[in-house]
């Protein structure tokens, strides 16, 4: 049975799914009854309950159940449905089975985990857990007897209770309690039921986990179990996203409208289904509380959330205010909408940069580039690096420095949320360009756009293929050809290749194509068009992109990839220096930020920044690094215990030590390693036994053990000197 744990068995939506694959359903006398499914679907379910909660991509399920074969994405498609037929009888708030656009599948369903030795046929609500929301967030108030000893188990323990950054959502709907008074029972249950699933879906393309619902309250958490770079941003899209879903619900008893609150900050959670997450701190107590505040369809941050956010969402100050429980007013902000700076580095970072240091080679290799360009020998440089290490900034440097040149500048910023959006880089760069308003009607759009596009001079056809592109209706100076979507496509990819041509003739061009690890599949068609055509045109063309994301381009004459490594150690003193400005630091803090943010800009910025801010050393990992850091475990959750207990080892930890305080099987242990070497967390020097690891980054180490409880790093500590004493 594939993706389950031989102990356990689970226990959802009236049914039993245990070791031996087999599935069965709980009847009208209270006894279990097998059910008849095939055995690929039963393996298919198997890891989307293990996962529950989290999104499982098709090549995760088709490389789990059919390994080491390759099969039609068609055959997993006809097993999700036959799962379905099964799943979903009588549910009347949508699939146990979220299909996420572009991403995969989700099980959804409260599921109760328990051991083998737990009665199957007694009531499924005997191996349920109560819970109930009080101050410090989702807790259970009754615990199953397998789980009440207080001996943590060596393994078992740190997988099911860990320290998180959460960024907590809790969305009420309004006016439930007048509802309840006017409508019949049933028709009460399907207005919710409806809510719930507009909630549900909507937070499903976020990437949160949708916890335990409390009628009509419902909380989602962002960072667990997995976190993003960006878990505070995801949270507030969600929100303006629900509000929107359930206004558009359309249902005759009533207008739906909700309220949500989001709150960010460290949290004790208790694994388990995510209906059945214990999430423990002030997060969600505070979420809940400006939830409360907020009026109807209108989203509510805390301080915390707002930090994190920078300039990605315009907002209403609403200074102090007063919440239950606190001797304190606490500050809030409403978040109006998305705000309109289309980079995110710039609305993350603000305006006033922090001075480029250590890059004086690699500006100096973009300004070479510029000068070929400019002679009409076009050019494109591919900026790599791994998050934080200064793509972007070195990219607007580059800007700055020739802003008293003429020359045009083009800028097109990809985006995480918009990846199965095609040409969404292009579409919202011409938007931009053409001044569009929030509020202009179609007829102002296409003035605008005709307004834009004739400093190129474009045929007649193209202005018409561009306008469609951007939604814009046909007029009778533009008419649309018809035809096939195929031939349509090559059309508007070249109309585009076409303006660039027309705006290089008038004055050499600056494109900036930023992130193209999140282009959908167009925009990268449409980049590797433009690619080959500039090589006769006076445009530079930067790409930034991580580096486990490569396109194929090398080769190219007119290519140059330009890789930025970490700083050395005197550029990243000069940079502490820079940031700190007047504010000087003591040596030794200087040198303690140098030797923990290893070289990354991004890292030493909000460390130094940190420790200015706070007047104290640096202690733990900065807020605003968090989520960064947790996310690059979190992609490989399968293996995070092992980095986890790396990390309460210390920054180096040899496999022997590993292997004596870990008590995971060997085998298991040693593919942890390969994949956790693989991903580049952590190097490798010599081969098991003799084989030594160390952490890429001194913060990731910092994560994976700071998200340890207390109780289990002692624990840990305890066992490390055992074994160094042996």
């Amino acid at each position: 049975m594939q993706g389950l744990v031989p102990s356990e068995l689970f226990l959802f939506e009236g049914l039993r799914l245990d070791r031996r694959g087999c599935l069965f359903r709980h009847d009208d006398n209270g006894a279990f009854v097998p059910v008849a499914i095939g055995s690929r679907a039963l393996d298919i379910l198997g890891v989307l309950i293990e996962r529950t909660g989290e999104i499982v991509s098709k090549d995760d399920l088709l490389t789990a159940v059919w390994p080491e074969t390759v099969v039609d994405d068609s055959n997993l498609t006809v097993q999700i449905a036959a799962l379905r037929r099964v799943l979903d009888q009588g549910r009347l708030n949508g699939s146990c089975i979220q299909t996420v656009s572009g991403r995969g599948y989700r099980f959804i369903a409260p599921v109760t985990r328990c051991a083998m030795g737990i009665d199957p046929g007694a009531p499924v609500s005997a191996h349920g857990h109560l819970w109930v929301f009080s101050r410090d967030g989702v807790e259970p108030s009754v615990r199953p007897a397998n789980e009440r000893s207080s001996e943590l188990q060596p393994s078992s323990s740190i997988l099911s209770a860990e320290r998180r950054q959460l960024t907590v959502m809790i969305c009420d709907l309004v006016g439930s309690t007048m509802l309840s008074s006017r409508l019949d029972p049933e028709d009460l249950r399907e207005v919710i039921a409806r809510y719930h699933c507009a909630v549900s879906e909507t937070v499903a393309g976020f990437d949160g986990s949708v916890g335990n619902y409390m009628g009509d309250t419902v909380p989602v958490y962002f960072g667990y179990p997995r976190a993003h770079e960006d878990d505070a941003e995801r949270a507030v899209r969600a929100g303006l996203g629900v509000i929107d879903a359930v206004g558009r619900l359309d249902l005759k008893y009533a207008k739906l409208q909700t309220r949500v609150g989001i709150a960010t900050g460290v949290v004790v959670v208790s694994e388990g289904s995510a209906q059945k997450r214990s999430v423990v701190g002030e997060a969600p107590y505070l979420a809940a509380q400006l939830k409360d505040l907020a009026e109807p369809d209108t989203v509510l941050i805390a301080t915390g959330t707002r930090r994190l956010l920078g300039g990605l969402f315009e907002y209403r100050d609403l200074g102090g205010v007063e919440v239950k429980g606190n001797a304190a007013p606490v500050t809030a902000w409403q978040v109006l909408r998305p705000s309109a700076v289309a980079s995110r580095f710039e609305a993350l970072r603000g305006s006033a940069l922090t001075p480029l240091v250590g890059r004086d080679e690699e500006l100096g290799l973009l300004l070479r580039r510029w000068a070929r360009a400019q002679t009409g020998d076009g050019q494109v440089v591919l900026i790599s690096g791994e998050p934080g290490i200064g793509k972007s900034r070195i990219a607007a440097e580059l800007g700055g420095r020739l802003h008293a040149e003429p020359h045009i500048r083009l800028r097109y910023f990809c985006s995480p949320y918009r990846q199965d959006s095609a040409l969404f880089p292009f579409i919202d760069q011409l938007g931009r360009a053409s001044g569009f308003a929030p509020d202009d009607p179609p007829a102002a759009r296409l003035e605008k756009l005709e307004a834009l596009l004739t400093r190129a001079a474009p045929p007649n056809e193209d202005m018409a293929f561009i306008a469609d592109l951007l939604s814009l209706p046909a007029s009778g100076r533009h008419p649309l050809p018809n035809l096939s979507p195929q031939r349509k496509k090559e059309r508007t990819l070249e109309a585009l290749i076409r303006q660039l041509e027309g705006l290089a003739l008038q004055q050499p061009v600056l494109m900036v194509f930023e992130d193209e690890h999140w282009a959908d599949p167009t925009s990268r068609e449409l980049l590797d068009l433009t690619i080959e055509r500039v090589r006769s045109l006076p445009v530079l063309l930067l790409v930034t992109l991580r580096p486990r994301f490569q396109p194929v381009r090398t080769g190219q004459p007119q290519v140059t990839t330009l890789v930025l490594n970490r700083l050395d150690r005197r550029d990243r003193s000069a940079l502490v220096a820079q940031i700190a400005g007047v504010n000087s630091l003591p040596e030794e803090v200087v040198h303690q930020i140098v030797d923990r943010t290893d070289g990354v800009p991004l890292f030493i910025e909000e460390s130094t920044k940190s420790v200015l801010e706070s007047g104290v050393p640096l202690i733990g990992i900065p807020t605003t690094l968090h989520d960064s850091l947790m996310a690059r475990l979190d992609r490989l959750a399968s293996v995070r215990l092992v980095a986890q207990v790396g990390g309460a080892i210390g920054r180096q930890f040899p496999y022997t030590l590993l292997r004596a305080v870990s008590d995971i099987p060997e085998d298991e242990l040693r593919a942890a390693l390969v994949r956790l070497v693989a991903s580049e967390l952590v190097f490798q020097r010599g081969t098991p036994p003799g084989a030594v690891y160390s952490f890429k980054h001194a913060l990731v180490q910092d994560a994976a053990r700071g998200s340890l409880l207390r109780s289990t790093r002692q624990q840990l500590h305890a066992r490390i000197a055992e074994a160094l004493e042996a």
